[in-house]
């Protein structure tokens, strides 16, 4: 099999930890390098598990939370039992503006 060397720098403690779980894993280093590389080319998209460090949402995200929370509290929601019903509601909004356009002034 042909093959090349990849070579990156990442702070000795960080390869040292990934070298620990890796061999507790049963695996080498290098056999999860690749793999992460396989899948990455596979899937053209990478995927990070942040589970030490949850995303925090920012100001704007907590205000529409909170929004929203008091929208479903006060019952002002509309749901839908199928994807259908959703698109035929947005569809007759559409209608509705089309048939009723708002005055220029």
């Amino acid at each position: 099999m042909n093959t090349t060397s990849l070579h990156i720098q990442i702070e000795p403690v960080m390869k040292q930890e990934a070298q620990k779980t890796a061999s507790d894993l049963g695996l080498s280093l290098s056999s999860v390098v690749k793999a992460l590389l396989k899948q990455f080319i596979r899937t053209k998209s990478l995927a990070v598990d942040v589970k030490e460090r949850p995303e925090i949402p920012n100001a704007y995200f907590r205000k529409v939370l909170k929004q929203s929370e008091e929208d479903i509290k006060e019952g002002r929601v509309i749901s839908f039992k199928t994807p259908d019903d959703a698109i035929a509601y947005v569809s007759s909004l559409i209608d509705h503006d089309e048939n009723h356009p708002t005055p220029k002034h």
